[in-house]
């Protein structure tokens, strides 16, 4: 049974565990140790039962409680050869650290998952999401931070069962927000995020290629809601002829806490 908890997911932090009956990894440490322990006791997920920690990109969002998580917990490390260079440098782990630099056109087993790194046009050194895959053939997807959505993720998602989906911000709340206009130019670029129209697009085609659940994710604080993110989807769902219920499980991490755990 495939299990898939958002721990965490905003611009002030993200981690998501993706796991089996035998073990599971998280794909981030974007908050502090403390929070990341206290949300897996609150959604049963034995610490142990990590086999690693997967790392998507070099921002602070996705590595805040890196460092800690890494001398206390003793797990491998995987993210692109890049960023870990830059986590070498910076100090984030030290010379006994296991690492493993992840390639976009490889997979990698990962105690009982199968993990395939894909490339995501984002203003980092190398930005990647996660696609994995569990014994009894689930297939999960994370893919976050991405300016626009390409054809080559677009082929990578398509059949997933779950996908968690960045619906980092709505272009009206971007443009009248308080943020400095080059932050905004940041955002709405093709290196930056993206927006809840281009999600929810991507989403009618996702539920059409066989995907059930669906996680909006990776929500701006000042330029988008909950609530307003989970509009927009469900919206573009039900003019593409889809019924909530039905043909999908549309829900919205959370930026403060755990959700529910899903399971597979």
């Amino acid at each position: 049974m495939a299990k898939f908890c958002s721990l965490f997911s905003g611009s002030n932090g993200n981690s998501t565990y993706i796991g089996a009956a035998t073990g599971g990894i998280l794909i981030d440490a974007g908050r502090s140790c403390r929070q990341l322990v206290n949300a897996m006791k609150l959604r049963g997920i034995e610490r142990e039962s990590i086999r690693a920690v997967l790392v998507t990109h070099e921002h602070t969002d996705h590595i805040s409680g890196l460092k800690v998580l890494l001398k206390n917990w003793k797990v491998p490390l995987y993210a692109t050869r890049e960023v870990l260079e830059k986590l070498a440098w910076d100090q984030v782990f030290g010379a006994g650290q296991e690492i493993h630099p992840v390639d976009a056109q490889k997979s990698y087993e990962i105690g009982p998952l199968v993990v395939e790194p894909f490339d995501t046009p984002h203003d980092s050194i190398h930005s990647v999401g996660y696609k994995v895959h569990t014994p009894d053939g689930r297939k999960l997807a994370v893919a976050t931070d991405m300016g626009y959505l390409p054809e080559s993720v677009r082929k990578v998602l398509s059949g997933c069962d779950l996908v968690l989906l960045e619906s980092n911000y709505e272009p009206v709340m971007l443009s009248a927000c308080g943020y400095p206009y080059a932050l905004k130019r940041r955002i709405a670029s093709n290196l930056g995020h993206l927006s809840n129209p281009d999600c929810a697009a991507e989403l009618v085609h996702l539920v059409k290629s066989g995907t059930t659940r669906l996680v909006l994710g990776h929500l701006s604080e000042q330029s988008n809601t909950p609530e307003v993110a989970y509009q927009s989807a469900s919206m573009a769902l039900q003019l593409g002829g889809m019924q909530e219920g039905k043909d999908y499980i549309l829900k919205v991490a959370s930026r403060e806490g755990p959700q529910e755990v899903i399971q597979l």
